[in-house]
């Protein structure tokens, strides 16, 4: 056979199905003759049918080496191949298609690469569709400026009213963080083992109490009393001076605490005052010595709970708590409150907030209605927001140009009339034989943002409670109980009302009612646009849509 001989330490060597494995320098041994091999030596023997390895030993055995990747060299050809395509394609090509590298068609998200400053952080706020968004914030970024970000980045429609909540599911607690809260500090705080999120949402009700303060703070429940005269003051009076000094008055009522490893609940007389939280020993004395302090108002924060009765066995729904806003979130820490009803809650923790924050929140305010309603380049305003003081009716029956209706009477007068006649003229429009009637009643209500499908009664109040009890918020979703029909759930004085929606058939054509037929509508949308400005038999027009969130 032939055998070439080479310098590698491993060698494999195969002789009729035998592997052999020699290291080091080796010698051929043949019958008749013997040849050491060198390296890079190849010689050409002839003869012989025996043949014998045997390893030199040398003197020092070096280690084995390991195999190396060896660098190719381009040929000239590839060279110039590379050449051309880097001299004829340009650095960078614009996307002929950007609306296809939006987050919910690409993995990598707007604004999730790192920015070439390494003071960023990374956070995930996430929307109420459970879609999540990262953003690169600066150590000092603020709520407002968060919520400004992802207003941008999400394309809303406007930029008033959005809030970010602190969420913790397991634990039923949520609250909305401050405007001016630092969102890396709050983040701070949270167990690195919990599920703790934000949640990018609508809050209408975040500074309603500077609005409609008589609404929040009831008479009976406020204990503060004189001027500096002795002399009472009226409630509604006092409240309005407090606020505008960016403080509250003291709050005092009946709640139910739930004990310390224990599922009672107890009814206990609790204190608000500035210097904290106390509660009586005895009764609803207010003596010093039957005072305990139960929390320093500096040192928590005050959260909603949701779903308080299945996971605390609370008596009723209207369930708040208190814990130390330094330390994660543990169940030996919250001290879990519950009132009779929902207007008792907001009082409480709406007197939480103005006496831990006081003159900030009376700045977030201002800072709110100053901000800009609609987003860079939109050309109008919107009239929507306006409120129902800056409305007055009008008569253009004359020649004159139309005239201000002064008396109430007469205003209202006229509102009747001119439902009347918008009845009679919907009923002409919809009686025109080109009208198609198969398409009635019509679908277009899926497409809205009030529409909320088939959610639960008790699912849209909870929606309606997280995104702000004022009044004219509202949503449609379709009747659990009553098939084809839907449910106009709307929020009035710090309660949701719901109206049944009835389909219903005149003229071989469907329409909606709300009034027994009084008042037809061919579908939802027109329902809905109707009663943005007539109160028809609602308490209050239809003003903020309760929307879904999707980042």
């Amino acid at each position: 056979r032939w055998l070439t001989a080479e310098t590698s330490r491993l060698k494999h060597t195969k002789f009729t199905g035998i592997m052999m494995e020699v290291a080091g320098p080796w010698t051929e041994v043949f019958e008749g003759s013997e040849r050491t091999e060198k390296p890079g030596q190849a010689e050409t023997l002839l003869g012989s049918s025996t043949l014998t390895l045997a390893p030199l030993v040398p003197a020092e055995s070096p280690s084995v080496r390991r195999s190396q990747p060896i660098i190719i060299i381009a040929s000239n050809r590839i060279r110039g191949v590379e050449s051309f395509s880097s001299s004829s394609v340009p650095s960078s090509i614009p996307n002929p298609f950007p609306e296809l590298c939006s987050p919910s068609k690409s993995p990598v998200l707007i604004n999730s690469l790192p920015p070439p400053s390494s003071d960023k952080h990374l956070i995930k706020v996430y929307g109420e569709d459970s879609h999540s968004r990262s953003l690169w914030v600066s150590p000092g970024a603020t709520a407002r400026e968060v919520c400004h970000l992802l207003v941008q980045t999400a394309h809303c429609s406007d930029q008033e009213n959005w809030a970010l909540l602190e969420l913790h599911p397991t634990l039923g607690l949520e609250r909305c963080l401050e405007d001016h809260e630092v969102v890396l500090e709050v983040q701070a705080t949270w167990s690195l083992k919990g599920d703790t999120r934000f949640v990018f949402c609508k809050n209408y009700a975040k500074y309603e109490f500077f609005r409609k303060p008589m609404l929040f703070f009831p008479e009976s429940m406020i204990s503060d009393s004189a001027d500096d005269d002795g002399k009472r003051m009226k409630s509604s009076q006092l409240i309005q001076n407090l606020l505008k000094s960016g403080t509250c008055p003291e709050i005092q009522g009946f709640l139910h605490v739930k004990e310390p490893s224990r599922k009672a609940w107890k009814k206990v007389y609790f204190f608000l005052r500035r210097s904290g939280l106390y509660c009586s020993t005895k009764g609803s004395s207010k003596e010093p010595r039957h005072l305990h302090c139960v929390a320093d108002l500096d040192e928590l924060n005050v959260y909603t709970v949701v779903n308080s009765r299945k996971l605390y066995g609370a008596p009723a729904d209207f369930t708040f708590c208190i814990k130390p806003s330094r330390n994660p979130v543990r169940p030996q820490d919250l001290k879990i409150l519950c009132a009779e009803n929902e207007q008792t809650r907001t009082c409480w923790t709406s007197a939480f907030r103005l006496f831990k924050y006081g003159k900030q929140l009376q700045c977030n305010h201002q800072l709110s209605k100053s901000a800009p309603r609609n987003l860079e380049g939109t050309r109008f305003s919107d009239t929507k927001s306006r409120s129902e003081a800056s409305l007055v009716a009008m008569d253009f029956s004359g020649k004159s140009g139309g005239r201000v209706i002064q008396n109430p009477l007469e205003a209202r007068s006229a509102e009747m009339e001119e439902g009347q006649v918008w009845r009679r003229r919907e009923a002409l429009r919809c009686s025109l034989p080109n009208l198609n009637s198969g398409a009635r009643p019509s679908s277009i209500h899926k497409s809205q943002p009030w529409f909320h499908g088939g959610v639960s009664r008790k699912e849209a109040q909870r929606l309606i409670e997280k995104q702000g009890l004022v009044d004219g918020m509202f949503l449609i979703r379709e009747s659990q109980q009553h098939a084809q029909c839907f449910v106009l759930s709307l929020c009035y004085k710090l309660k949701t009302k719901h109206y049944l929606v009835i389909p219903c058939e005149e003229g071989g054509r469907k329409y909606f009612t709300m009034d027994d037929g009084l008042t037809l509508f061919i579908d939802l949308l027109q329902l809905v646009e109707f009663h943005q400005i007539n109160k028809g038999i609602l308490p209050v027009c239809l003003k903020h849509p309760c929307v879904c969130v999707a980042l």
